[in-house]
């Protein structure tokens, strides 16, 4: 039966690129409307309304917001970031359960492990979950042990069209999750209405078919105001991302800061940060006002030193 199916889908990728070159359209949707008509499953016309971010400027730049009916790719280039593209994910899965919420709909949410990413940066946190603005009672969480079960695991979850979103974790950029896997997802979601997100851990820009790519990066938290009136820099408060649009409608490679508010379950903009202190604020960090260590070299010694050894013959 999987070999049935992968036949079947590389048959769509010749039939696309036949046409591609004949200049026609590409026929690998209407393949798929098919065989969902096939199976008994009734497609669904019109066009599904996007989920914004609710920053002006980034959603004019995404012509509305993200489609949900498409693969949504959140990347950091590097595994001390991962956090950030996986918080960037969350959030915006919890604007779309706040957004379902509000319609009535109480779908759950299903995230699908990276084996190897969960050993980098690790697991979702239930509490940590309901802190950041998401219900951990329609969180579900799936760890499958090989690449090729969580991809068939996605591409499934997304056509029963149960979940508000997949999210899927990977790790990098694994060879047997390339062009071909990533368009298969994007028909998927496409027939069914869907999205899917693909949180890319430490991994490089490469083609896919993702109608969006976000580098994410974690930006520096803000000043805190504290009950006194003062400010408190270098605290730990809402999460701030810097945002990239790698791949998108528009053509302009933006940038943007935004800090996610998981009480109010918002993004707000926010200005480059200006990391020097005024005069007479606090620190967060205690060790600031502490003096440097005593009897003690300033700097580490040079390496390169040659040492003598008496030869063993």
């Amino acid at each position: 039966m999987a070999q049935n199916a992968l036949a079947r889908e590389r048959l769509f990728a010749l039939r696309e690129t036949i046409a591609r070159l004949e200049g026609k359209p590409a026929p690998a949707f209407a393949a798929a409307e098919r065989e969902a008509l096939a199976e008994g499953r009734k497609t669904r016309q019109g066009v599904l309304p996007s989920l914004p971010f609710g920053v002006e400027l980034l959603d004019r730049a995404l012509e509305g917001g993200l489609s949900l009916d498409a693969i949504t790719e959140f990347r950091s280039a590097l595994s001390r970031d991962a956090g950030a593209a996986s918080g960037l994910a969350m959030a915006v899965a919890a604007r779309l359960q706040k957004q379902e919420s509000d319609a009535g709909r109480l779908m759950p949410l299903l995230w699908i492990g990276d084996a190897v990413g969960t050993l980098e940066a690790g697991r979702p946190y239930a509490p940590g979950l309901r802190d950041f603005g998401l219900s951990p009672e329609r969180f579900l969480h799936a760890a499958p042990r090989k690449l090729d079960e969580a991809l068939w695991l996605a591409e499934a979850a997304v056509e029963s069209a149960a979940f508000s979103v997949v999210i899927l974790e990977v790790r990098g950029n694994p060879v047997h999750f390339g062009l071909t896997e990533s368009r298969r997802l994007s028909l998927r979601a496409h027939a069914a209405r869907r999205p899917l997100f693909v949180v890319r851990q430490a991994g490089a820009e490469e083609a896919s078919s993702a109608a969006l790519r976000l580098h994410v990066e974690p930006g520096p938290s803000g000043l805190r105001p504290l009950p006194d009136g003062s400010k408190l820099a270098g605290s730990i408060g809402n999460p701030i991302f810097r945002l990239t649009l790698e791949k998108s409608r528009n053509p302009a490679p933006l940038s943007f800061l935004l800090e996610w508010s998981p009480h109010e379950r918002e993004f707000f903009p926010v200005t480059e940060p200006n990391l020097i202190r005024p005069p007479g604020e606090q620190s967060a960090h205690s060790g600031a006002q502490l003096s440097a260590s005593a009897n003690r070299p300033y700097r580490p010694q040079a390496m390169g030193a040659l040492l003598a050894f008496e030869r063993a013959s």
